[in-house]
């Protein structure tokens, strides 16, 4: 199955100009409306005032889809949960049904790789959850790191998962995790986890020539950009660290489980935290599209 691209994404890649693939969860299930179309289209704006072209991907009619109009955004963001929220493993599902799906980091790395895009933003990554040693839960995100060639410039993992197990898997897996003017790997919500960056990159340009020479060696998967949150949006880890523990707590509680598991949690920090998370979360998307458009430019210049 093809790639439907848009016709501003296709002249885009068929001239060699640079693209940058944007997910569609964070459309459906990761903000409220309106709030969602508002970041969704803010965000594109990011990537193409940077010379970028922006390629929203979504399952839409079971058709796999790089760049969404504003009005399939707005569709998105109106229906909200009541889209279904598609990992890799669901591809097959609702294409094979001809249904609409929003796409994780994982489905939105595979359908880019497919389409031939090879840097994606995102605003934070999935891993090895906490407890896992018990639930088994780790994201599809991890795994489809070791089989489609992206750039995937995220604010690190998510804050709610296990940091240091997270980081164990993808040095297991072989998958480079470059801080982005940073030697110490980024928290979603915060700059500093107190954990280290196995590499460091100063610029877009190293960026790119890392992930040229990882596909020219042979090797398989992505490259890992961890780019912080800007500090001014920061929220420091000792503040949100208590409020991630009351949610998991809750969301334990509730029954929460699987892949409901995370947009519960954030909704519960959001709550908590008075607005301050979400505000957060446009800032760190915001500033990952940013960097993507960056790299995007370098890397299509060779």
């Amino acid at each position: 199955m093809k790639v439907l691209l848009s016709p501003e994404v296709g002249l885009a890649l068929s001239a060699g100009r640079p693209v940058v693939a944007l997910e569609s969860t964070i459309i459906a299930h990761g903000m409220a409306y309106p709030a969602n179309v508002e970041t969704a289209l803010a965000v594109e704006e990011v990537v193409r005032a940077h010379g970028v072209v922006p390629a929203t991907i979504a399952v839409m009619g079971g058709k796999l889809k790089a760049g969404l109009s504003a009005e399939e955004i707005e569709l998105f963001g109106k229906s909200g949960p009541g889209i279904m929220k598609v990992s890799v493993r669901d591809l097959p599902f609702v294409a094979g049904r001809g249904l609409d799906g929003a796409t994780t980091v994982a489905a939105t790395m595979r359908i880019a790789a497919m389409a031939g895009i090879p840097v994606f933003a995102t605003g934070g990554m999935g891993g090895v959850h906490r407890g896992a040693g018990e639930t088994f839960d780790v994201s599809a995100d991890l795994t489809e790191m070791t089989r489609s060639n992206v750039a995937l410039v995220t604010a690190g993992a998510k804050a709610i998962l296990d940091l240091p197990l997270t980081l164990e898997r993808l040095e297991t897996d072989g998958v480079p995790v470059v801080g982005y003017r940073t030697g110490e790997f980024p928290a979603f919500y915060s700059r500093c986890s107190g954990l280290k960056v196995p590499m460091r990159a100063d610029s877009a340009a190293e960026v790119a020539g890392i992930m040229r020479s990882k596909w020219e060696l042979g090797l398989t998967g992505a490259v890992m950009v961890a780019n912080p949150i800007p500090e001014a949006d920061e929220i420091p880890a000792a503040e949100i660290e208590p409020v991630i523990v009351a949610a998991l707590a809750e969301a334990q509680r509730s029954g929460i489980f699987g892949k409901d598991v995370t947009p519960f949690l954030l909704g519960e920090i959001v709550k908590a935290t008075k607005g301050r998370s979400l505000r957060a979360n446009i800032a760190l998307v915001k500033n990952n599209a940013k960097v993507a458009a960056e790299i995007a430019v370098a890397y299509a210049a060779g």
